[in-house]
């Protein structure tokens, strides 16, 4: 009597039946809300930081770690602190009065806007280049420029108090309603100054603005 082999297509199928199926790969978890908040707050923060001057929000981010001492503040750190707020925002301030002009060989003159025009910081060499200085009075000080100042400033405010270091130097136990209105107050100053902005545009390139060729 011969043995009759058992078809090897019907052995392989048996155990491909046997092996379990692999699970499917998980789709990624949807972002809770406190993450989508986190990224709509550093989006919103990196938006405000292109409405003041160049190197403003670094010397922020730089030097607030050095004097809150990483947010651990004392009677000496905290004065100092409040100082280095106050003058950033009023550089922001006074950068919103500052206007320049490219002349026709490519350098970039700077200076003040007043009320009669614009008061160049470098006058002399202005007029020594021999490319003929452009009508001053076109420079004057406006009312949208105090509006600017202003804004900037706040804008200025409204990123400081979103900065970790100096929350804990000024509030390092705040309660549950003073953590509610830091939660809410900057992105409330950044939204408003973000539409002001756009309202009320500027076309002045001062100190710590990029500068427009015939500008």
């Amino acid at each position: 009597m011969s043995l009759r082999a058992r078809p090897i297509t019907a052995s392989l199928a048996t155990a491909t039946d046997d092996v379990p199926d692999s699970p499917k790969p998980q789709p990624p978890p949807s972002p809770s809300l406190s993450q989508r908040a986190i990224s709509q707050t550093l989006t919103s923060t990196a938006q405000l930081a292109n409405l003041l001057p160049t190197g403003t929000l670094l010397a922020l981010q730089l030097l607030t770690p050095i004097f809150t001492n990483n947010g651990s503040c004392d009677a000496a750190t905290r004065p100092m602190t409040f100082i280095l707020l106050a003058f950033l925002a009023t550089a922001c301030f006074l950068a919103s009065f500052t206007d320049s002009y490219k002349s026709s060989n490519g350098q970039v003159f700077y200076g003040f806007a007043t009320f009669k025009g614009m008061w160049l910081l470098d006058y002399e060499t202005a007029v020594a280049t021999g490319s003929g200085l452009p009508d001053l009075s076109k420079f004057r000080l406006k009312f949208i420029d105090w509006i600017h100042a202003v804004l900037t400033a706040f804008v200025l405010v409204a990123l400081a108090l979103r900065d970790k270091n100096v929350l804990n130097c000024f509030y390092p136990r705040p309660s549950h309603e003073t953590q509610e209105v830091l939660d809410i107050v900057p992105l409330g100053i950044g939204l408003i100054c973000s539409l002001l902005f756009v309202i009320f545009p500027t076309r002045r390139h001062g100190i710590g603005y990029p500068v427009t060729q015939g500008h």
